[in-house]
């Protein structure tokens, strides 16, 4: 169970409110009003736990799991443990995601604003914001109803953010415009100059950044990630977004609904991407390309050229991904035979 110091546990649950929840079909469940406390990984579950399968590499803790209930595909029903109630779902952590939130609800604000707070008095909040001990809150600032402004954040002059989010511990956000359901975690740094500037040998002359940070609805923006605001036009975090930990978003870029980005990627000003793209681990994307919808980048690879709809590249400098495994390959080969 998670620890009740941290995590404030929602339910229990039943059957039925846990396949309705779900959208999943109870099997081995004669009695639908048989309630679960809590979920748990597999290997730590007992009976009133409701836990999940969806990686063949954990076969053998689900056929030895005490849980009392698990998310499973069909295929696996055979392979259960007597007496465990089922969930058959195609996407069993998908299902599993949903039935955690019932037990554990994101966090939304208390209405309890510190007298530790610095809030600016033309700043508007909304019913129920929460404002911890040392956040600052600027001049003209909105913020929604049930947001939560956490100690010692900065939120400058005329920022907008919306309803149900949250913005972490030592965060800062100026000239920027963010939706509803946001989480921006501890140290994220948003809306910031864009590094920006003409280069020449009598010096770097600095252009202004004049743009915003605009960041649709149900974005994450991870702990020390930074989101520079636009030269002109704006930067913009398309519906849905994941960010996170450790990333750069440099000045004019564009990311589409549903991207994810992972740890330490860098991506350069004026870049357009698509919906729904995945950047891995360390890669960079230089500066005004174009990715195409549902592209997906490779860990560490560097991108220095467009990328078209669909497309999964690897390797620096980038290249279609099974070109990069053949040149891995060669490699190899070649390393093996000077041996």
């Amino acid at each position: 169970m998670a620890d009740a110091r941290f995590f404030s546990r929602k339910g229990p649950f039943s059957v039925a409110e846990i396949a309705a929840l779900t959208e999943t079909t109870p099997v081995n469940a004669p009695d639908e009003t048989r309630v679960f406390q809590d979920v748990s990984p597999l290997q730590n579950a007992d009976g009133d736990i409701l836990s999940f399968f969806d990686n063949r590499k954990y076969l053998d803790a689900f056929v030895n799991s005490e849980a009392g209930a698990c998310f499973v595909r069909p295929e696996f029903v055979e392979r259960a443990p007597q007496g465990m109630v089922l969930f058959t779902t195609k996407d069993p952590y998908r299902a599993y995601a949903k039935a955690a939130t019932a037990f554990y609800p994101f966090e939304t604000g208390n209405g309890i604003i510190s007298d530790n707070a610095v809030i600016d008095s033309s700043a508007k909040l909304g019913k129920g914001v929460q404002v911890d001990a040392g956040a600052v809150i600027g001049a003209n600032c909105e913020i929604g109803d049930g947001t939560i402004i956490a100690s010692n954040a900065v939120i400058g002059d005329g920022v907008v953010i919306g309803a149900g989010c949250k913005v972490g511990a030592n965060a800062s956000i100026s000239h920027s415009l963010i939706g509803n359901l946001c989480l921006i975690y501890p140290g994220a740094r948003i809306g910031q100059d864009g590094f920006g500037f003409a280069m020449g040998p009598q010096g770097h002359a600095k252009v202004p950044q004049l743009g915003r940070v605009v960041i649709g609805n149900d974005v994450e923006v991870g702990s020390n990630s930074t989101i520079d605001r636009g030269a002109g036009p704006d930067t913009v975090i398309g519906n849905g977004c994941r960010i996170d930990n450790l990333v750069q978003i440099g000045h004019n870029v564009e990311l589409g609904m549903g991207c994810v980005v992972v740890s330490q990627v860098g991506i350069s000003g004026s870049t357009r991407i698509g919906n729904f793209v995945v950047l891995a681990g360390q890669a960079g994307i230089t500066g005004h390309l174009e990715i195409g919808d549902g592209a997906k980048v490779a860990a560490q690879s560097g991108v220095m050229k467009n990328i078209g709809p669909g497309e999964t590249v690897g390797g620096s400098p980038a290249v279609p991904v099974m070109e990069y495994h053949k040149q891995t390959v060669a490699l190899s080969r070649l390393i093996r035979k000077k041996k």
